[in-house]
């Protein structure tokens, strides 16, 4: 019942993180609503960054993009789910921040956050499939 307790409070703190720093930045509400962008062309940004030799932030940005969103498909895992649930998992949420960033005009709605943040989650659900398989072999002996 503990560990129970333990995952929801730290998903909950994983999610207010994620939030404050995908939605809820500094200025949020300060502009209009509907105010956002929305850019479709899947790596426009990181095609930019790479031209101009700015390899730091592309860094940032891509592993940022998998790695916020890898417990949302570990979160699947650990609640018994199966791979293709990661997806929709990741999606979902993905979907969720890019809308919110749109309506509150605080980022730009990309294409390929979704890719990405899509990616991460699955990347998730597998580290979380390979250390619960480790655990339980370490418990078995």
């Amino acid at each position: 019942m503990k560990k129970i307790w333990l995952l929801r409070i730290l998903t909950a703190l994983w999610l207010a993180v994620l939030l404050r720093i995908t939605v809820f930045r500094n200025g949020c509400f300060s502009h209009g609503l509907f105010s956002g962008r929305v850019e479709l062309d899947a790596f426009a940004y990181y095609a930019e960054l790479a031209r101009r030799g700015n390899w730091r932030y592309f860094c940032y940005l891509f592993v940022g993009n998998l790695l916020w969103f890898a417990p949302a498909g570990a979160l699947v895992r650990l609640r018994g789910g199966k791979l293709w649930q990661a997806v929709p998992a990741g999606l979902g949420l993905s979907l969720l921040v890019e809308t919110l960033q749109f309506v509150l005009g605080s980022g730009v709605s990309e294409l390929d956050d979704l890719i990405l943040n899509t990616a991460g989650a699955l990347l998730g659900y597998a580290a979380a499939l390979a250390l619960l398989s480790v655990f339980r072999r370490r418990g078995a002996h």
